[in-house]
């Protein structure tokens, strides 16, 4: 019964991890059906603080998702693109409480307590129309980052940017 628990919590500690929560806000005065070519805004892109490296596997990843969504990159852009990160440390705490009542041979309840710290990122991807220079979508994700290897670390960013891009353009559900 106790191993079945601790892998039941295991599971939803190790899912819980690995999930990426996504917010997106827009301009819904925006007809999103006109644009078609995007390119990168370097400007906002050189102040994300992460490595050159890392820029480089989120902007590939961009272009994979909004290629497979009909767009087109393009040297005289309709939207253009910009990234922003940012991270923090977060530690959970959390307490287990196992038996129930009180025995005076085996004393009262046995507690069990876990912390897990991890770093958290998030990763805002912006469209802003060139024309206006406005910002017109935002889509921000949320979620764990482990150090990891360059294979793992890769498909942890296309994850990210899939899970951001799949919410773009705006009302695509209806």
């Amino acid at each position: 019964m106790k191993k079945s628990i601790l892998l039941l919590l295991s599971v939803v500690l190790f899912t819980s991890c690995s999930s990426i929560k996504v917010l997106t806000d827009y301009d819904s005065k925006v007809d999103f059906t006109k644009y078609k070519t995007y390119g990168f805004y370097k400007p906002e892109i050189d102040k994300a603080k992460i490595s050159d490296l890392d820029k480089k596997r989120i902007l590939r990843a961009i272009e994979a998702e909004l290629s497979a969504l009909g767009f087109t990159k393009s040297k005289n852009p309709d939207m253009l693109v910009g990234i922003f990160t940012k991270s923090r440390e977060k530690v959970n705490i959390s307490q287990n409480n196992v038996g129930f009542g009180w025995n005076p041979w085996f004393g009262g309840m046995n507690n069990n307590m876990s912390i897990n710290q991890h770093t958290e990122g998030t990763l805002f991807i912006d469209f802003i129309d060139k024309e206006k220079k406005e910002l017109i979508w935002q889509g921000i994700g949320t979620g764990a980052l482990k150090l990891q290897n360059r294979e793992k670390k890769e498909a942890r960013i296309k994850e990210f940017v899939k899970e951001i891009i799949s919410r773009f353009p705006p009302g695509k559900d209806k």
